[in-house]
């Protein structure tokens, strides 16, 4: 009995997935560290409500992704959905429905303290989360996952949060050039996160004709572009230090650079062995995680050096 219990603890553990909210939050997180280095200050209470927002409205995703695949059969043998551990579809429905609703109404709050622009920012954001998965479009079915996913957490977000939390409500239009060069990089690493999480799955995503990248590289040859993709963030957030646009302390993003090249050697190595591979989302999380944090403490810092 106290096996099973176990056992069950861990399932719940493994469904919850409390690691990847940090791809919820690291928007609006590397948002107010470069408004902290170009003004000084956000507005706390609009950058917590914008948190506690993101949290719920990727809750909603998790758990409709969830059902979604529960559909098609791709969780099949998914112990840790939640699906499987409630045995009830429609209570987790609700509760996805739920939270996205309370998460759409903070956000309606903060955009009448700020602008409207951010409902409806928030809102195609919780369209692309639905075209991902959702039915009929289930576009995560054809590839164009990541693309979708590096749209919502990019410009989309970031334009999102910027607004938000900027102390003067600055931004007359959708700062759309500063959305892009600040959260293209973050992005690309949350991106990076939904691109390793199909390591050890490509045998049952390709078995009910789901074509990830993974599926239609392989697991071979996806790990070994994923050095390039790798790359590819850094490269995004050390060419504006280049072009003089960033401050020299965002360099501190370097400090995420041995957790990804850790994360590289593991999926190199094991990249045909879903059981010693199954954790490389979690790996991918760390390096993102660390990234957008030393990159936020960057531009925050930079205030004091002005």
């Amino acid at each position: 009995m106290k096996s099973s219990t176990t056992e069950r603890k861990h399932l719940w553990q493994a469904a919850i997935k409390w690691p990847l909210y940090s791809v919820a939050i690291m928007p609006v997180i590397v948002s107010a560290g470069w408004e902290l280095g170009n003004s000084g200050n956000i507005r706390l209470g609009q950058f917590i409500g914008f948190l506690i927002a993101s949290i719920l409205i990727l809750l909603w995703e998790n758990l409709t992704n969830d059902l979604f695949d529960d559909e098609t059969g791709v969780d099949k043998y998914k112990f840790h959905s939640v699906v499987a551990l409630t045995g009830n579809k429609t209570t987790v429905s609700r509760v996805a429905y739920f939270s996205l609703l309370l998460g759409l109404f903070i956000i309606f709050i903060l955009a009448l303290k700020s602008k409207i622009t951010v409902l409806f920012l928030v809102i195609i954001c919780c369209f692309l989360g639905y075209l991902y998965q959702g039915p009929p479009f289930r576009l995560g079915y054809k590839g164009l996952g990541e693309p979708l996913c590096w749209i919502a957490f990019g410009p989309l977000a970031t334009a999102a949060a910027l607004i938000v939390i900027s102390p003067k409500s600055n931004f007359d239009a959708i700062p759309w050039g500063t959305a892009l060069i600040v959260g293209a990089g973050p992005a690309m690493a949350t991106t990076l996160v939904l691109f390793c999480s199909h390591f050890h799955q490509i045998n049952q995503d390709a078995a009910v004709g789901k074509k990830s990248p993974l599926v239609v590289l392989g697991t071979n040859r996806a790990a070994n572009f994923l050095p390039w993709l790798v790359g590819l963030i850094f490269l995004l957030e050390l060419l504006p230090v280049l072009n003089g646009i960033w401050p020299i302390t965002t360099l501190m993003c370097l400090i995420s650079l041995p957790s990804g090249l850790d994360l590289i050697k593991l999926i190199k190595r094991h990249h045909n062995k879903p059981e010693l591979i199954k954790n490389s989302k979690f790996s991918a999380l760390r390096f993102q995680t660390i990234n957008g944090l030393c990159l936020s403490i960057g531009f925050a810092t930079s205030y004091f050096f002005l």
